[in-house]
């Protein structure tokens, strides 16, 4: 999916999901797009796997609360769902390992990180890695990959950065696989505080098509009242998509708060949700 066409779903998505009551039909969505009908049913099947009329009656057999996610109240409930049901588990898939103690205060220096350009069903996303793992993952945002890369360049601000395009297309393809359920594994080296590695390893059981809020977060770590500080761990996640950060919510079923964007976010859960019940 290019970027554009990543514009069009996301925002047709967003739309069905706030107006899931006035029954929205197939004209209506696609001359909102701007598209011929007969080229919007297909743009939009191929992009999410359902037409638009599925998820049009979808969204309404729901309510479109949580975008059609079960909200568990505790981590530990998604998680037991996740084992039981059919749902994807990432925490059995990933494994991540901290920067040294020296990486962190050298912030990267001497460290090469190589990264590339890579298309998925959410737009282009950047992902860098290093020797030890994938270090980095994230959207282009309005077309303009130079945002994601001032990103990556603040996170590992004196780090030698590499393009590599094929030397990073493997690591790109497991990424997708692991998103879609495969029994593929990948390691993560991230930089962070022993409190956002310890957030980012608890989202890890958070099972696709579930969502919890930030203060079940909280709860599962064994800090309670620190809603507030796992809110900005969850948007400090280095790693977007596989850490799955994008499955917290607000505990009112709100869909927002999305470093990469809440149209983006909404499209993810989307196709999680469709892929979970299909």
């Amino acid at each position: 999916m290019n970027n554009d066409q990543y514009a069009i779903i996301s925002n047709a998505i967003d739309y069905i999901a706030a107006h899931w009551r006035d029954q929205p039909d197939l004209e209506t969505l696609a001359a909102r797009a701007g598209y011929e009908a007969t080229h919007f049913q297909k743009l939009f099947t191929r992009m999410t796997g359902v037409s638009p009329h599925k998820m049009v009656q979808y969204m309404s057999a729901h309510n479109a609360r949580d975008l059609l996610l079960q909200n568990y109240s505790t981590l530990d409930a998604a998680y037991e769902s996740g084992m039981s049901g059919n749902a994807r588990l990432h925490d059995a898939m990933i494994n991540i390992v901290a920067a040294t103690p020296g990486e962190v205060k050298r912030k990267g220096a001497g460290l090469t990180i190589r990264y590339g350009y890579h298309p998925t069903p959410m737009g282009d996303m950047l992902i860098a890695q290093t020797d030890r793992g994938l270090c980095w993952l994230g959207f282009v945002v309005d077309e303009d990959p130079a945002i994601p890369m001032a990103r990556l360049r603040r996170d590992w601000e004196f780090a030698d950065l590499v393009e590599d395009q094929n030397g990073t297309t493997d690591t790109a393809r497991k990424i997708l696989e692991i998103w879609r359920g495969a029994d593929t594994h990948l390691t993560l080296h991230l930089y962070g505080t022993n409190f956002q590695l310890q957030v980012w390893q608890a989202l890890l059981k958070i099972p696709c098509g579930a969502s919890v809020s930030y203060k079940a977060v909280a709860d599962a770590i064994g800090k309670p009242k620190a809603s507030r500080a796992v809110g900005s761990a969850v948007g400090a996640n280095p790693v977007s998509l596989l850490i799955p950060c994008h499955r917290v919510i607000q505990s009112s079923g709100i869909v927002e708060n999305y470093g990469w964007g809440t149209p983006r976010k909404k499209l993810i859960l989307g196709l999680e949700a469709q892929d979970v019940t299909h």
